[in-house]
């Protein structure tokens, strides 16, 4: 597993656990508001499996869960054994992806290894690239979301909602499209120094997403606002 970084404690990013968090080098897209932009490459790694390892030893008691984030982890093709490794530690695994990959996905779900999984949904099929950077078969992205909802893991749908990229009537349309109860997130976009290119891009303001998220939830009742 080719690792672009290492974060050894969040209280945040694993719902209800204490955790630590493992980046993935390397993505597939190329969205224009990415905030991990430095882990877009597979050449990003500069973290040894070894070393992550044995932290987790040493910390078996105190951390909970790990988070195995990106980039897009399920990009690199060991990573349902790279998981295996982690869960043969003891350890719960929130996977963060970007459901690109939805046979790896599928594997992940049928072997148990993952307790938590989120998947972002950029935008609507017929817009997926404006948010993806890329070009993006609306059939992948229907076939992960299908197979979370089948799947019984616990998990989330979430999309960064960036004003320049999504209408309110977007969102609400994005909405329809899961038509779901597991739970949404609308997450407010935030410019840095990672965005890979944030010409044009702002964030919409508390109301805004509020109002969005209540627009969702006829949809989906369960969307909130995540900031």
């Amino acid at each position: 597993m080719k690792i672009g970084g290492f974060q050894k404690l969040t209280l945040l990013d694993y719902p209800g656990e204490v955790a630590c968090i493992i980046f993935a080098a390397g993505c597939s897209l190329r969205c224009p508001y990415c905030h991990n932009s430095g882990l877009i490459s597979p050449d990003a790694a500069g973290t040894e499996e070894k070393e992550i390892t044995e932290y987790l030893k040493k910390r078996r008691g105190v951390l909970d869960g790990v988070v195995l984030t990106g980039g897009e982890p399920l990009m690199q093709k060991d990573a349902a054994e790279f998981m295996e490794r982690i869960r043969g530690l003891g350890y719960k695994i929130k996977l963060d992806t970007n459901g690109m990959f939805p046979k790896r996905l599928g594997e992940v779900t049928e072997k148990g290894l993952a307790d938590y999984i989120a998947m972002d949904v950029k935008h609507v099929p017929e817009r997926y690239h404006a948010a993806a950077g890329v070009a993006v078969p609306p059939s992948v992205i229907a076939e992960s979301a299908a197979l979370l909802k089948s799947s019984g893991v616990k998990a989330e749908f979430r999309t960064t909602v960036v004003k320049g990229i999504h209408t309110a009537d977007d969102i609400t349309a994005i909405a329809e499209y899961l038509s779901t109860d597991i739970p949404y997130y609308l997450q407010t976009y935030k410019a840095s120094a990672q965005v890979t290119a944030p010409e044009g891009l702002s964030s919409f303001s508390e109301s805004e997403m509020r109002a969005m998220a209540e627009a969702a939830k006829k949809y989906c009742p369960n969307t909130d606002v995540r900031s």
